[in-house]
């Protein structure tokens, strides 16, 4: 847990949010390593104030549950990021947008799905959305823009369904929310839970908002929960999987697919989850809003932080709350970094490190661990890249230039040198005896 006096200025921060932004419940809380190391709550749900475990609707941080189900999907070789919608759910007139572009908001999609606002009303099962789409639902040029789209994860959550045999929210809860110990998670208001309220702009009176079940829209924004629980859907988004994916694929995830405003970005989306930049920090997760709700979780699992709030109010809580209970954790309790402890490391490799040359720029090898290796560019001008070992005996690069190219160790006259994606790295600059591409001018250096 934090300290007291982290504690009181956090609680401050959100008594602040609750009183300005004139919400009848609020509740918040901060993740650590997996763990909920602090929740607060003001505001009254009837007579009481809220607990950890008082229901809110998540709105749109369904949508990266939906996700979660598309990827293990991908994992079990049942679909593909580039398959066509068609392939899987046939009969749409967009039936040619990829599943990648579905989960990303970049298939140019309309943002609602025909008909009255879906969020304030009774919804239509798959069928009936389907029988009322049209070409009018394209609406860019798919791959050219982010564009919002509730209608597409409608679309992905009937997609899910088929492939599952199952409906999107049972397969959610099987594969994702029970094995997560979300079990208090619910598709429709359970109590105890937060009546959904619409604020007076110009009063302090409330009107209360319609909720139903959505039907086929209901993946794009239904489910319901607790701060308990959203705080382990954080630790989840924050770690490496948890048994539900694998890291890697939740790090793909949490990869930048579009941008929301422009060149130097803050806003941006992956494959299912938002993304966020602030105060050096690369943030993944999700807002969510309907009528009567306000919620967003983000993390960053860098350092394995994360933050929640959920509220009832249709509108008004203003989205940097997050960020600054970030920063006040980081004010008053600095995460550590990690101990350093030596780890063993095998002789070949060892020969490997040091210094190595990409014709007369200087690289240095370093070794992490599990037979990892790190090339990056001493001086900082180059391209700097991770490599995991392979069966093979090569490694394969984990990012930056190199990300999905191979690099091998391979023996030439003079030693031995690295050969990476049609460059060759020797231990002195433009070495003779090696395969130099073009070779090397025999009268050397002068």
């Amino acid at each position: 847990m934090v300290l007291q006096s982290t504690a009181r200025a956090l609680l401050g921060r959100l008594a602040a949010e609750q009183a300005e932004a004139r919400v009848p419940s609020l509740v918040a809380a901060l993740v650590r390593g997996g763990e909920t190391v602090w929740f607060g709550a003001r505001g009254r749900v009837g007579e009481a104030a809220p607990t950890a475990l008082t229901r809110y609707r998540l709105g749109s941080i369904t949508k990266s549950m939906v996700a979660v189900l598309v990827m293990r999907l991908r994992e079990e070789g049942e679909l593909d990021m580039l398959d066509p919608l068609d392939k899987h759910l046939p009969g749409t007139p967009v039936g040619d947008l990829t599943i990648a572009q579905l989960l990303s908001h970049t298939g140019g999609l309309t943002a609602e799905p025909p008909g009255s606002w879906w969020e304030r009303t009774p919804g239509a099962p798959a069928a009936g959305l389907l029988g009322d789409l049209g070409p009018e639902i394209a609406r860019h040029r798919p791959g050219r823009r982010f564009h919002y789209s509730n209608l597409g994860y409608g679309l992905l959550g009937e997609l899910v369904a088929r492939k599952r045999g199952v409906g999107w929210a049972r397969a959610v809860r099987e594969e994702i929310l029970e094995p997560l110990g979300m079990g208090a998670v619910t598709e429709r208001a359970e109590p105890p839970c937060a009546r959904g309220f619409a604020v007076h702009p110009w009063a302090d009176v409330l009107l209360p908002e319609p909720e139903h079940d959505a039907g086929a829209m209901a993946p794009a924004g239904q489910l319901w929960s607790g701060a308990a629980d959203l705080a382990r859907w954080a630790g989840f988004l924050a770690g490496d999987g948890s048994g539900v994916l694998r890291a890697a694929t939740l790090a793909e995830m949490r990869e930048p697919a579009a941008v929301e405003d422009g060149p130097s970005w803050e806003r941006g989306y992956g494959l299912g989850l938002q993304l966020a930049r602030h105060g050096g920090r690369m943030l993944a997760g999700h807002t969510g809003s309907m009528p009567g709700f306000l919620a967003t979780v983000w993390t960053d699992p860098a350092d394995g932080v994360g933050v929640l709030f959920m509220g009832n109010t249709t509108s008004g809580i203003r989205g940097r709350l997050t960020h600054d209970l970030l920063d006040i954790l980081d004010e008053h309790e600095p995460p550590l970094p990690a101990e350093w402890v030596p780890a063993p490391a095998d002789e070949d490799l060892l020969a490997l490190t040091g210094p190595w040359y990409w014709g007369p720029a200087a690289y240095a090898l370093r070794l992490l661990p599990g037979r990892g290796l790190s090339l990056t560019p001493l001086g900082g001008l180059g391209r700097a890249s991770r490599f995991v070992p392979q069966a093979d005996g090569t490694w394969l690069g984990l990012d930056g230039y190199y990300a999905g190219e191979t690099l091998r160790v391979e023996s030439h006259p003079g030693g031995v040198h690295i050969s990476l994606n049609t460059f060759i790295f020797t231990r002195e600059p433009y070495d003779s005896s090696a395969p130099i591409p073009g070779g090397v001018d025999p009268d050397g250096w002068r």
